[in-house]
């Protein structure tokens, strides 16, 4: 008896012991995992790229009250989100400011507004006025750069506009760049007297309209200089840009890439989809399928003063076709596959110039951006360009479904079990297992 009263005392020492390590352990050693479909409780790939670039500490201030009438507990609410960036960058600072007990601190912060966040990083702040992962991200990627990166874009023939809101136009793109830290302003080569050579990179669009000698002549020198550049062609002519095209030993093919797979898709049939992305730092870990309307195929010539990568491959089935009804014609159609975008680059004089020519202005249009990754594409170009490879993050992941969709008699059939039959059968179920025990006794 005095035995086995002292291995049970034994046993509950040892369980009690190894309770204690166990915590011991997982305090050392915190561990987590988000089970959820969405994800919800992780951040995006991205996110945790942009937290890596930020060797110091981080401060947020929160200026918002204990209570808001329609949301409830903000602070609670901002806590349980910036814990989720806290778990990836420990030195997260989180205070909070309450508007009414300290209005002086709200008018000098320049706060408009309950719940407003100040993000402060090695002196430079960033303003939020709504919290969720994109806004915050784009705001610390804003922090993360360490200069001022312009990007200027050439107008004044028709050009697709940066700022512009007509579907033709880049707006959604220029949007996106502004968010991620450029500066984007538009160009006008009549006026100025060169491109400017501190800028990170100069875009320039399909023009409608030729342009001036002049003009032609200061995109050459600017790219004799060493500037980094962002062509985006259509399947029209280079109307004065014959120079820059020689210069760069790009010949882009007359007519338009007709692409049988996106018919097959049931895309419109003057699109090209992207049919593989050949290693390059612009493609890496990229494999979303981009859309390229009214494309032109671009050759490259091979020559000493410019390294030449293919960015896009696509139309493996397809051809080019200058015909109206855009049928294959073998006599004079070229068969693909064809490159739809291009990396070049070269020893500059100050640094390594880059440059990227893409063969659809409209792939980044605000009519076609949003189609599968044109976007993520196009900021994967222009952070190549501009020395910033560390900003090459992989695109969000897709959200899974995690709704279900009940039909009427479905609903009714769930609730009569959830609230009639699931109780009955617990009480039947009850009552067996009292009647098995009286019986046994």
């Amino acid at each position: 008896m005095k035995r086995a009263l002292l291995y049970r005392s034994l046993f509950y020492i040892a369980l009690i012991a190894a309770c204690i390590a166990l915590y011991q352990l997982a305090a050392s050693f915190p561990l987590q995992r988000d089970f959820t479909q969405n994800e919800l409780n992780s951040l995006e790939e991205g996110s945790v790229h942009i937290l890596a670039q930020l060797d110091q500490p981080l401060d947020i201030t929160v200026y918002a009250t204990e209570q808001d009438a329609k949301q409830g507990d903000v602070r609670k609410l901002v806590s349980d989100f910036i814990a989720l960036y806290q778990r990836y960058k420990p030195d997260i600072k989180l205070s909070f400011v309450d508007p009414l007990k300290a209005p002086e601190a709200v008018r000098s912060s320049g706060i408009r507004g309950n719940g407003e966040m100040v993000v402060s990083y090695e002196g430079r702040r960033e303003h939020l006025t709504t919290l969720n992962e994109q806004t915050l991200t784009s705001a610390l990627m804003r922090l993360a750069r360490n200069r001022e990166q312009w990007v200027m874009y050439v107008s004044g023939h028709g050009e697709r506009k940066l700022d512009g809101n007509a579907n033709h136009d880049l707006g959604e793109f220029g949007r996106r760049l502004t968010q991620n830290g450029y500066r984007v302003t538009s160009l006008n080569l009549t006026v100025a007297p060169e491109v400017p050579d501190n800028i990170s990179l100069l875009v320039i669009t399909q023009p409608q309209h030729k342009l001036f000698k002049g003009e032609s002549a200061k995109l050459q020198r600017f790219v004799e200089r060493g500037g980094n550049l962002l062509w985006l062609l259509d399947a029209e002519p280079l109307r004065g840009l014959e120079g820059l095209a020689e210069q760069l030993h790009v010949d882009p093919l007359p007519g338009m890439i007709i692409d049988p797979a996106a018919e097959q898709l049931n895309a419109p049939r003057d699109w090209t989809l992207g049919g593989g992305y050949p290693p390059h730092p612009v493609t890496r870990n990229f494999d979303l399928i981009t859309a390229f309307p009214y494309a032109v195929a671009l050759n490259a010539d091979v020559n000493a003063d410019w390294t030449q990568h293919v960015l896009v491959e696509g139309a493996i089935n397809g051809w080019v076709s200058q015909r109206r009804d855009m049928r294959f014609d073998a006599a004079q159609d070229v068969t693909g596959p064809f490159n739809l975008a291009l990396a070049l680059q070269r020893n500059g004089p100050a640094h390594e110039q880059r440059v990227v020519v893409v063969g659809s202005g409209a792939f980044l249009s605000n009519a076609y951006s949003g189609n599968g990754g044109n976007l993520d594409l196009g900021m994967n170009m222009v952070n190549w360009l501009a020395g910033d490879e560390q900003f090459i993050t992989l695109a969000p992941h897709t959200a899974k479904d995690g709704t279900l969709a009940f039909s009427k008699q479905q609903l009714t059939a769930f609730t009569y079990g959830l609230l009639l039959v699931l109780p009955l059968l617990m009480i039947a179920i009850g009552g067996w297992l009292w009647w098995r025990r009286h019986r046994a006794s």
